[in-house]
């Protein structure tokens, strides 16, 4: 009698180890394997502000050749151009013999105490623009399309810009890679080749063509783009991965020139101010319909 009792209680325990999850040899290896690593948090977006109050010019009263080429700036004022983020120009910015002249600071990029970048306030979307620039010495500068002002964040955060550099004497045409850094280069990104920059104190011929996403930088009197690349591609994210703007560096503005232009796929077009004397002439755009 008693080894019957003995042998169902020792069933009936058993039986209830098993139902409240007592631990067999499989479960002892699982909680014995390491937990599977986490995978690495992606880095998140920080919130930020479209600056879009800011006032904007009638193109339609800019003087407009046969050809349709429409003339941005009149060599004598800065009609239709105001400060990134702000409503008026600041006062480094002057026309200087037919140019457009930032004031160096000797302070680095918008170091000058009334500086910061140069925008023409209008949105465009596809275009040809052409201009002339000039550099002292050692000096760096840009031209940035697709500008979406970003309340307390420089323009080149949503913006591709166009190097503008003293190639001799700055430091910046030896960083980056392959010269991706020098004049008519997509900055940081694509080099300009063949690298034609005039010297500094010379002044260089730049256009930017841009239509549905296909950009085309040219310099000088190259017939071919020195730069062309296509935007809002699976090849422009592998551009931005591998850049200064990459999703793990710099967030904010992965996610920017990822979908550069906005919803409209369109910006404003900017100079920088980059600490250092340069100019800029002979600006006009073409729209294409």
């Amino acid at each position: 009698m008693k080894k019957t009792v003995l042998f169902v209680s020792a069933v009936a325990m058993i039986g209830l180890a098993s139902c409240n999850g007592g631990k067999t040899a499989e479960n002892k290896d699982a909680e014995a394997a390491p937990a599977a690593e986490a995978a690495p948090a992606e880095a998140a977006v920080p919130e930020y502000k479209l600056m879009n109050d800011l006032p904007t010019v009638d193109l339609s009263t800019f003087p407009k050749d046969k050809d349709g080429w429409i003339t941005l700036f009149d060599g004598k004022t800065l009609n239709g151009w105001r400060g990134y983020d702000r409503k008026d120009v600041p006062a480094a910015w002057v026309v200087d013999d037919n140019a457009i002249h930032i004031k160096g600071s000797g302070q680095g990029e918008a170091g000058a105490k009334d500086g910061g970048d140069l925008v023409f306030a209008h949105k465009f979307k596809n275009y040809e623009l052409e201009f002339e620039w000039k550099v002292d010495k050692g000096a760096n500068s840009g031209v940035l399309y697709m500008i979406q002002e970003v309340e307390g964040q420089p323009s080149f955060i949503s913006a591709p810009e166009y190097q503008v550099l003293d190639n001799e004497n700055h430091p910046d045409a030896k960083l980056g890679v392959d010269g991706n850094r020098q004049s008519a280069s997509l900055y940081d990104m694509i080099p300009a080749k063949p690298q034609s920059a005039k010297p500094y104190g010379q002044w260089n011929k730049g256009k930017i063509l841009c239509y549905n996403g296909t950009i085309a930088h040219y310099l000088n009197d190259d017939k071919t783009p020195v730069v062309e690349y296509h935007l809002w591609t699976p090849a422009w994210k592998e551009l931005l991965d591998k850049s200064k703007f990459s999703k793990d560096k710099w967030p904010l503005a992965y996610e920017l020139l990822l979908n550069c232009g906005g919803e409209n796929k369109e910006g404003f077009i900017g100079l920088q101010d980059h600490g250092d004397n340069v100019w800029y002439r002979n600006i006009r755009i073409k729209i294409f319909e």
